[in-house]
């Protein structure tokens, strides 16, 4: 069966699934219904993906998706046949076409495919994302240095087979021009973590908390603020206010995960106070939300240097 067919046959199956029911259906018991932890099938890669279904009033399914890259986008309809559900989304920051997703609950799977922005039809499969809501710890750790004062011990490309533009002088982790992103050797899971970042004008970078959660670091100055500026979980965390400093100014964040609850503290200010974090961000490393993970620094939008990054985790 050659990729045309395949693709008209696809497009046929979401047409038919978004076709009006003609039957009466007990949407509040959709087993869609929740946050789910996917991977989406790149050749030989499995890339992170996430999907919340929720119920809107009594009469439709709606709901939030994250690609592996750009941020969560709403879903204006998820269409349940038994089981069986299908949307389609439009593009965001690549791609001519729709996305259309199919795919079968099984308990807690979800799995089918996805015909993507590029015409491409993937294998998707995932699980029901954990809940990650418990107590924050009574005590923490003295904080511990995770940068060194002129080597990357600790540190490693995220994307092996490519140069390493980053490097350290002096204690300033430098990314001169778009590259790589930079991860620590080691993995957290619930910590409070200090960061210092300086930028110039127009760039773009950010920090990964576990590796899935970006906390935007861009050129924000005098912007409304948002979920894709400065201080935001990217995409679906908004702060309560925009506390950028100028490009070429050292800002710092102070930043508490202990679950999905984050507390975001820039530039001395509380701009995010224990809020639920829904699921990952475009770009995280992957989709096993369960799993402790590193700090993941951005270095693929531009240039940026970081400072005095220091870790506590809890005390047991």
């Amino acid at each position: 069966m050659n990729r045309r067919l395949k693709k008209l046959i696809f497009l046929l199956l979401c047409s038919f699934l978004s076709a009006p029911v003609a039957y009466s259906q007990d949407l509040a018991s959709s087993t869609a219904i929740g946050k789910w932890d996917l991977e989406v099938e790149y050749g030989e890669a499995w890339l992170p993906s996430w999907l919340e279904v929720k119920l809107s009033g009594n009469k439709a399914l709606v709901g939030y998706f994250v690609g592996a890259g750009g941020s969560a986008r709403p879903i204006s309809e998820v269409h349940d046949r038994e089981g069986l559900i299908s949307f389609s989304i439009p593009p965001q920051w690549s791609g001519t076409h729709d996305m259309h997703l199919t795919g079968r609950v099984s308990g807690e799977t979800l799995e089918g495919t996805i015909l993507d922005h590029m015409g491409v039809a993937r294998k998707f499969k995932g699980s029901k994302a954990p809940t990650l809501l418990y107590p924050a710890p009574e005590e923490w750790s003295a904080p511990k240095d995770l940068l060194a004062k002129n080597t990357l011990d600790g540190w490693v490309p995220q994307q092996t087979g490519k140069e390493n533009q980053w490097f350290v002088k002096e204690g300033v982790l430098t990314s001169p021009a778009s590259g790589v992103n930079l991860m620590t050797t080691d993995s957290f899971k619930d910590f409070k973590l200090h960061i210092e970042f300086k930028y110039p004008e127009h760039s773009n970078s950010g920090v990964y908390l576990r590796g899935r959660y970006e906390v935007q670091v861009e050129d924000s100055f005098g912007k409304e603020p948002s979920s894709v500026y400065l201080g935001g979980v990217y995409g679906f965390l908004t702060p309560n206010e925009n506390v950028a400093k100028k490009p070429g100014e050292w800002q710092t964040y102070d930043i508490t995960l202990v679950g999905r609850r984050v507390t975001v503290v820039a530039n001395g200010k509380t701009i995010i106070h224990n809020q639920i974090i829904p699921g990952i961000t475009g770009g995280a490393l992957n989709s096993r939300e369960a799993e402790p993970g590193p700090i993941l620094l951005q270095g693929d939008h531009g240039p940026v240097e970081y400072r005095n990054i220091t870790i506590a985790t809890p005390l047991e």
